[in-house]
């Protein structure tokens, strides 16, 4: 019993319920709106202050980032790294996350796009948080 109560605690501190999520519309300008931008070519982070004590997290991959099995996956990656990360980010900041490969022509950055791993995302998504908590402090 005593390793099922350990496992559930283990497994919770790292859960991604509902209340963790940006779902709105309303609520992704919001953040948009006050909160601030931070990006490292990569991604572009938005972050703004809640007063619900914990983080959450918004996904946005528009269509130009690829077909929709490529879109899918970006979201999968940024919402993992996101999930596995809570505990190395401030709370009680929402985060709005979207992929900033504009750069690239369209074929040559859904390539890298499609190829894209989870320590590359998870990296940066480390970064910008850090550099948002630096920012705060200053």
């Amino acid at each position: 019993m005593k390793s099922e109560n350990a496992k559930s605690n283990t497994a919770g501190s790292f859960s991604f319920p509902k209340k963790k999520r940006l779902i709105s519309n309303s609520q992704f300008k919001a953040v948009i709106a006050n909160g601030k931008r931070f990006s490292d070519g990569l991604l572009i982070m938005y972050i703004s202050k809640n007063d619900f004590g914990y983080s959450r997290l918004g996904v946005s991959v528009g269509k130009s980032q690829g077909n929709a099995v490529v879109r899918n996956r970006l979201k999968r990656l940024l919402r993992e790294a996101f999930r596995q990360n809570q505990d190395r980010i401030p709370a009680g900041y929402d985060y709005l996350l979207m992929i900033s490969y504009q750069r690239l022509k369209n074929s040559e950055a859904q390539r890298t796009l499609s190829q894209l791993t989870f320590e590359q995302v998870k990296n940066s998504f480390l970064a910008l948080a850090n550099s948002s908590l630096r920012t705060k402090n200053q």
